[in-house]
């Protein structure tokens, strides 16, 4: 049995051992990945998707182990920089959270979320936002302090789709052929919240190049130029440009690529009060989906300033 490394307050629980997260130990976020969602990820994701050094700030989490050394629950955040009020701050967006299936109701979420908040004090960020699932959530507003400052809302389009059928893996061939074509986002990419005069995610150069841990796409259609993730629906992620007044040509630009693509559904989300829920409103129902958290550590911060997409959410 391997040590553990950076053992915080053994003592404090009889039954668990407490661990920062580190590189050594990321490969356990992915077992235990494995056994709370029944998927495995490929052997890189987490170590791209916590790789933060970018930020200048890294592994900001915590693991509990059990008396065999198996991992059993993991709390962590995701640093990252925000736009607010013209300045550019270090934040944090929570991801990961997870327990075992036969560790609930351990108090484990709580003690690993005290254990990254100090840490993220420690560390200078300002404040951390998450979108939590149904589980989680009452253990964030009930014990944990965090505001919800509104709800996302998901717009479903519908496409007719002929290819929609297709296999899988042939899907797949397709629309590598069409989105392969397309130039990178290396450069950075505008932030449709900021455009609308809202505080939000950060997106230079640096940060595209790390959101690359996802396989995302920039691509231009008519009127727009969408970012956006295929899979079993077209997902889009922010809408990074938009020509005024051209709304139509938009929409039907975006139902020819999803037929291009062979898909039968668009899907986004976005917080209310920008222009882009607005302009899918116009037309789509909008249905309330992930609650907005955010907790600040810094005096002065005016949470309800800030306004997120899809994109900005860690499983994009």
């Amino acid at each position: 049995m391997q040590p553990f490394p950076e053992i915080i307050n053994k003592s404090e629980s009889k039954e668990y051992s407490i661990v920062r997260l580190s590189k050594t130990n990321l490969a356990d976020v992915a077992k235990l990945h494995a056994a709370v969602y029944g998927v495995s990820v490929e052997v890189d994701y987490f170590p791209k998707k916590y790789n933060t050094t970018y930020i200048g700030v890294e592994y900001v989490g915590f693991l509990a182990y059990d008396q065999s050394a198996q991992p059993v629950a993991y709390f962590g955040v995701i640093p990252c920089f925000l736009q607010y009020d013209g300045d550019i701050i270090l934040s944090g967006q929570a991801a990961d959270g997870m327990t075992h299936p036969r560790h609930l109701g351990k108090g484990l979420f709580v003690k690993l979320s005290d254990k990254t908040f100090d840490l993220c004090k420690q560390l200078q960020l300002k404040l951390i936002f998450g979108f939590p699932n149904q589980r989680s959530y009452p253990l964030m507003i009930k014990y944990l302090g965090w505001t919800e400052i509104e709800k996302m809302y998901r717009f479903t389009i519908p496409v007719n789709s002929m290819m929609s059928m297709m296999p899988a893996f042939l899907k797949k061939i397709n629309y590598n052929r069409i989105l392969n074509e397309q130039p990178g986002f290396q450069k950075g990419l505008p932030n449709s919240a900021v455009r609308d005069g809202y505080a939000g995610v950060y997106r230079d150069a640096a940060y595209c190049r790390y959101k690359a841990y996802n396989k995302t796409h920039l691509i231009k259609i008519p009127a727009a130029e969408i970012w956006l993730k295929p899979g079993n629906e077209l997902v889009i992620g922010d809408v990074v440009s938009l020509e005024p007044g051209s709304d139509d040509l938009f929409f039907t630009g975006l139902a020819q690529l999803a037929g291009r693509l062979w898909m039968d559904k668009i899907s986004f989300q976005v917080c209310s009060g920008t222009h882009l829920h607005q302009l899918f409103a116009k037309r789509y129902e909008a249905v309330p989906s992930f609650p907005v958290l955010v907790k600040c550590f810094a005096p002065g911060i005016v949470p309800e300033k800030f306004k997120f997409s899809f994109a900005d959410i860690d499983i994009f």
